[in-house]
Order: structure tokens, then sequence, then C-alpha cells
């Protein structure tokens, strides 16, 4: 059946309406997600890293300068070629604690897996972690008198033998801190965006009513228990509101 004039331009405009209201709708997403705090390690000079690190507040913690940390191909970059542990702390000022994060962002990477990481068998080793850690209050971490007691805290990292999405308990800090598997398999050399949800898995996994603002970060590299070198990567850290 043939549309009149009339008819035709009713329905054109009946596409218009629709292509604008998706684009509002489009247009108001992308509006309602803010990015509240950002850690860009790209832009940087090649070479070592620890001057920068230590000018930005970070910590080195335990044989994190073992670690090598170094700028390359527009990334920061963490390797060792045998047993290593090395964490890069970040303690926040009071003024400067993240509120009201929904969502944190990272661009990262592995270059070469640790041989033998595998936390389905004990072996809890990663190439590159993220830790976010929630409020001030200190939970045990299971060592004696005390030592290194620390607050809640969710670690994304990037396994190869582990299962994608799940939840695992450390052998220690197995109150207050929880890591996850955000990408599996070997995935080597390839730049991996991870969107990592805090708030409704902060609230659900430590059955509280709120999540505490972020104030502190690491990234770390644990080789313990595995065979050959590695090598990863960590380019960008977003704090989404929405």
């Amino acid at each position: 059946m043939r549309c009149t004039e009339p008819e035709a331009i009713k329905h054109g405009w009946g596409v218009v309406i629709t292509c604008l209201l998706f684009f509002i709708s489009a247009t108001t997403v992308l509006a309602s997600e803010k990015v509240i705090h950002e850690i860009d390690f790209t832009g940087q000079d090649e070479g070592s890293a620890l001057s920068w690190l230590k000018q930005q507040g970070f910590e080195f913690e335990l044989n994190a300068k073992a670690l090598n940390p170094r700028f390359e191909n527009d990334a920061l970059v963490i390797s060792t070629q045998n047993e290593a542990v090395g964490l890069f702390g970040l303690q926040l000022a009071q003024q400067d604690f993240i509120h009201n994060v929904k969502r944190v962002e990272i661009v990262w990477g592995v270059n070469r897996y640790p041989e033998g990481a595998d936390w389905n068998n004990g072996i809890n080793s990663v190439p590159i972690a993220v830790m976010l850690s929630f409020g001030t209050k200190k939970l045990p971490s299971g060592l004696p008198l005390g030592i290194k007691s620390a607050p809640y805290f969710l670690s994304p990292f990037i396994g190869k033998q582990e299962e994608k999405d799940k939840m695992y308990t450390g052998k220690l800090w197995r109150e207050g801190g929880r890591y996850f598997c955000v990408a599996s398999g070997d995935q080597s050399g390839k730049i991996i965006t991870t969107d990592f949800e805090v708030d409704e898995r902060f609230r659900t996994v430590f059955n509280q009513e709120k999540t505490p603002p972020i104030t502190a970060l690491a990234f770390q590299k644990n080789t313990s228990n595995t065979q050959g070198a590695s090598e990863a990567f960590i380019r960008k850290i977003k704090f989404l509101s929405e």
C-alpha cells in the first residue's frame, strides 16, 4: 500500500523522533558517567619510573624495586625474572578520599605470565593486580600480634588459569579482603580494559549497608611459587560515579 504525502511525512517524523530520543538517552548516560579521579601512567618519557612514583606519593613495599618499574610503550611496566613480591601503595590523605565510587576502569595487560600461578590450586600468584582499600577500619591480617592489619579491600587481577569473574579469598586478610579474576586465558600482549563494579560488590561481599570511600590503592606483582619471567603493564585507572 502506498502512503500519501501526509502519511509519509508522519512516518518520517516518527523515525526522526525515535532517533532524537535515542540520542538524548545516550547523551544522558554519557553525561551521568562522571570521572571522579584518575591515575594516568601514559605520556611519560621512557625509562625508570621510580622517581615519578615516589613524587606521586607511592610507597614501595616488600621487594617492589626489584620489579624494575619503568615507562615503556605509553604504559607503566613491571617485570621480574624469577620469584618476587612487590607492591606500590598510595595512601590518600583524608581530604583526598575518593567518595561515591560506583565503578573503576583499568586499562592494563600482561606481556608474559608467570608459569604455575593457579589460585584454584592454592598458588595465589598474579602477574598484576590492583588493590582498592575502603574506609579506615583495620581488620586482622591473620599474622600474629595483629601485624599488617588493613582496611577492607577488593582486588581485581589478571589471571591465566583462574576462572573469569570468580571471587577468591587469599591466605591472609580473609575477613576483609577479596580477589577477583577479571580476565583469564592467555592474552599475552593484549590491552585489556576492565570495568570493575565496586559499590554493590562491596556491600554484597562484606554485608554492609554503605560502601566507604576509597582511602588507598595499590598495584602489585606476586610470582611466588612460580617459574620463569613475567611482565605486565598498566596505563590508566579511572574512578567513576556511575
